[in-house]
């Protein structure tokens, strides 16, 4: 992407970069993606928590007592923090994709990509916007579950790390699915056949370990798998991978997501054309 600094208007403040980054241009990139989703808050914030509010009807309360503990943790609890990380997950990539999808189709692009910002800086901007209305969605469904299940924290680093590194790679993940539709049906086919399966098929209302062959060891290969049960294991203290496993897996998709993003916003792909 073109640096437009050297084309701005004599007397036009530059903006302020520390280590070559111009975090002036990323904060104000940050706080239009996060005005956007709250001046539409019952749309972004308030419908996904009713959706979480009637799996817990659904599978706790209009099924209290049919289904065992799983590994000593009461059916409730389990599903809970899985229900808290879909919110996280879905609606980070719904962030981020709505975004850049609506400003191409609405000839808005212009608002970020005639500003001095570099890749980096729309790759960290666009990240970060969507990373917060993950998160937030999600402290908000956690606080209306509580009724339903006694969630009790009993690894906080766990839990801290693997809802922030889900955020934020489901908001690269809408980065790209975003820059790549042309049309809202092509994001919605995202959501339906990439993002909504990998959701419902990664252990969140079930232990993957209870899966026949070769299902279970698919699972495996399922980044949403490693995000909801070291997620979980925050909360209940169990897990049913290797923990270290699912950090570096996680850890090492987002760096990917990252690049790619960059190297997206760099050719301006779908932006420029």
């Amino acid at each position: 992407m073109t640096d437009l600094a050297s084309t701005r208007p004599s007397g036009m403040p530059t903006p302020r970069r520390y280590d070559g980054v111009n975090w002036e241009g990323v904060k104000t990139l940050y706080l239009r993606e996060v005005r956007r989703f709250w001046k539409v808050g019952a749309q972004t914030v308030a419908a996904p928590v009713v959706t979480t509010l009637l799996y817990m009807l659904v599978f706790v309360v209009a099924l209290q007592g049919a289904r065992p503990p799983l590994h000593g943790t009461p059916f409730a609890e389990f599903v809970a923090p899985g229900l808290i990380m879909m919110a996280i997950l879905n609606n980070a990539f719904a962030n981020a994709s709505s975004s850049l999808i609506q400003a191409k189709i609405m000839g808005t692009a212009t608002d970020f990509l005639t500003p001095p910002l570099s890749p980096l800086e729309l790759t960290i901007g666009f990240s970060l916007g969507a990373a917060t209305r993950g998160i937030s969605v999600g402290l908000v469904t956690a606080l209306c579950v509580l009724p339903f299940a006694r969630l009790g924290i009993t690894n906080i680093l766990a839990v801290v790390y693997f809802s922030l590194i889900a955020s934020l790679l489901m908001g690269m993940v809408g980065v790209l699915a975003g820059l790549w539709s042309e049309k809202f049906d092509q994001l919605s086919a995202v959501q339906n056949f990439v993002v909504m399966p990998m959701t419902f098929l990664s252990g969140a209302f079930y232990l993957v370990e209870n899966l026949p062959q070769p299902f279970a060891a698919i699972s495996h290969f399922n980044p949403f798998f490693y995000l909801i049960d070291g997620f979980r294991y925050g909360f209940i203290g169990h897990a049913e991978s290797n923990l270290m496993v699912g950090v570096i897996m996680t850890g090492a998709m987002t760096l990917v997501m990252a690049v790619c993003c960059w190297l997206v916003f760099r050719s301006g792909w779908r932006l420029k054309s």
